[in-house]
């Protein structure tokens, strides 16, 4: 099944989205809050002037008590000045004997609860023909009379406005989400702007041009970090690009002693003829330049290796002592060569490395220690607990001390403090920076310390119990 993937939306199109959502959603409430207030004010009014409209008659009804006729005069002016007000009288559950319109309530107020006193809760909405009212029924009791009293007011005032404002409402968010989403898109465009600049001056950068940096005071406080990155990276692609440049000459400079020597000797030697001996030291001699070259491309692979993450240590817990003293072993004809003392001190422990690897770390480092220390002086391999589960291993040798500008350049590929000295005699100039590679691979880390005419190079590891 084929995985389609999908851009992701763009940063304009989510901030509006984002912004015309929450407008709206506020815009809404808002509307919702502002209807439903006006809503209650009208019923607190409306019920204001029922309660008005009720006591008035109530008062009428209980002067009057029974006098029909005095009653319906006195009702006809119950009310006289207000507008859209309905009321009708009945006694008990006859037809209205008086009624102050054409207007007949009494199907609508059927099932409407009755009280002998005027109650907000009581009040109801009735619809007759396309007009809606708020009434309520009061039961008024004189002496010698009960009174069912149906109230009304008319509702088309308030419905027709809240009609009218409901619409203005709609038309004022819709009007104000656009202008907000307009707003909006302007200032999310003009936000950007400072990014299309930074653009624009890292479309001008090329690997010529990696000395180019962006001006963090140029940008808003909320790009600062981002430049300040970027500078960053491109620090590190500059120093990447110079190693790698410099690699390369190095490289071409190694490759080339060798094969200048193998081509100088093979021609001198075919200028005229040769003895059988001769012809045989020439070919010892190509053969020593030949082995040089391959040691030199295989060291180059390891490196390459590692820095692609290729190199799988194969872990095993070793025992140190037994490592160190096979690898006296192996330099023991060189160090008597060299009138050299090898020695091994500390705490013995085991460690959890492959083997095989340790070894060329360890052999890489003890090679150059010997080969920088004084005929009739000591090279020690000291072992001591860093933590209870980290254990170091210190190759030390006297010998010149190596100033501090070079330490932190002593593990890089062909690096030489002395740059004069014999390349065919201090080697190629990758022991270090293999031994570095090996010890990393493995979740180790290696150090180089040099005063006082004593330089150490200290390795941690990690132990087994």
């Amino acid at each position: 099944m084929k995985i389609v993937s999908r851009r992701p939306m763009s940063l304009t199109i989510r901030v509006v989205l984002f912004v015309a959502i929450t407008i709206s959603v506020c815009l809404i409430l808002v509307r919702h809050l502002l209807i439903s207030s006006i809503e209650h004010h009208f019923i607190q009014q409306d019920g204001e002037e029922l309660a008005v409209i009720v006591h008035s008659i109530e008062d009428i009804l209980v002067q009057h008590n029974g006098q029909v006729a005095d009653e319906q005069q006195s009702l006809s002016l119950a009310v006289a000045g207000h507008h859209g007000v309905f009321y009708q009288v009945s006694m008990g559950d006859s037809r209205p004997f008086f009624s102050n319109s054409e207007l007949d309530f009494v199907d609508a107020a059927k099932e409407a609860p009755v009280s002998t006193q005027f109650n907000q809760s009581d009040i109801q909405h009735w619809q007759l023909g396309d007009n809606m009212y708020r009434g309520v029924v009061t039961l008024i009791k004189t002496p010698n009379v009960e009174y069912r009293v149906i109230s009304a007011i008319d509702m088309s005032f308030h419905t027709h406005f809240l009609t009218e404002l409901r619409h203005s409402l709609w038309y004022i968010l819709l009007g104000s989400c656009l202008l907000t989403l307009l707003a909006a898109w302007l200032a999310v465009y003009q936000g950007l702007n400072p990014l299309r600049g930074l653009s624009d001056k890292m479309r001008h950068i090329q690997t010529n041009k990696l000395d180019v940096r962006l001006d963090k005071h140029a940008v808003p406080l909320e790009l600062e970090d981002m430049v300040r990155s970027f500078n960053h990276m491109l620090n590190r692609l500059e120093e990447g690009f110079q190693r790698l440049s410099h690699f390369s000459a190095d490289i071409a400079h190694e490759l080339r002693t060798p094969l200048t020597n193998i081509i100088t000797q093979t021609q001198v030697s075919l200028s005229k003829v040769r003895t059988n001996d001769e012809y045989r030291d020439l070919l010892f001699s190509n053969l020593e330049e030949q082995e040089r070259l391959n040691k030199m491309i295989s060291d180059m692979l390891l490196l390459a290796k590692s820095q692609n993450g290729l190199i799988k240590p194969q872990k095993q817990s070793l025992y140190l002592k037994d490592e160190i003293n096979a690898l006296f072993e192996f330099f023991e004809a060189l160090a008597e060569e060299s009138q050299i003392r090898l020695q091994l001190t500390g705490v013995m422990a085991y460690v959890s490395a492959d083997q095989t690897l340790l070894r060329h770390a360890l052999t890489n480092l003890l090679s150059n220690a010997i080969r920088h220390t004084l005929a009739g002086e000591t090279v020690t391999v000291r072992l001591s607990e860093q933590s209870p589960d980290m254990i170091s291993i210190s190759v030390h040798n006297p010998g010149d001390t190596i100033p501090q500008e070079h330490l932190t350049h002593l593990f890089d590929r062909f690096y030489r403090v002395d740059p004069s000295r014999q390349r065919h005699s201090d080697g190629a100039g990758l022991g270090l920076a293999i031994a570095k590679a090996i010890i990393e691979a493995q979740g180790g880390m290696i150090n180089v310390a040099s005063a006082n005419g004593q330089t150490e190079f200290s390795i941690l590891l990690h132990k087994t119990f």
